[in-house]
């Protein structure tokens, strides 16, 4: 069975966030890595090149196909800071209603801007993520 190729790695948060080019982008990053680490509780980790996780779980498959995948997590994108979430838990739908400026798809929040989007509304996102992660996989 093939093997994973996204894992936590030693990999400096800091690093990654230092190299983001554009300063506005780099900022939101920033800003978005100190949110998650209080609504996640967990400090950031690298996932392989350029994913920023928080937490991590393991998971099985019925196929027989397991491993590790973080809780939730973003990365600076091309055109976007693409925040890894869960394709649907409980609230979902209301609370990306009330979010601000975005896009979806399947389990990836695209915002272009941190400012676009209210962070209380994030961060309960965010936390309905993991808590219905941690349901589905204890």
């Amino acid at each position: 069975m093939a093997e994973n190729k996204t894992k936590a790695t030693k990999a400096s948060v800091k690093s990654y966030l230092a190299a983001i080019k554009d300063e506005s982008r780099r900022k939101d990053c920033v800003g978005l890595t100190t949110l998650m680490t209080k609504a996640t509780k967990h400090p950031p980790i690298m996932w392989g090149t350029s994913i920023v996780g928080f937490g991590c779980y393991h998971y099985k498959y019925e196929s027989g196909r397991e491993g590790d995948a973080c809780l939730v997590g973003f990365s600076s994108r091309k055109g976007d800071i693409t925040i890894y979430l869960l394709a649907d838990f409980p609230k979902r739908t209301d609370l990306l209603a009330r979010l601000g400026k975005h896009k979806m798809s399947g389990s990836c929040l695209h915002v272009g801007r941190l400012r676009d989007v209210d962070p209380k509304i994030l961060t309960q996102l965010i936390m309905a993520a993991v808590a219905e992660r941690k349901r589905r996989h204890p």
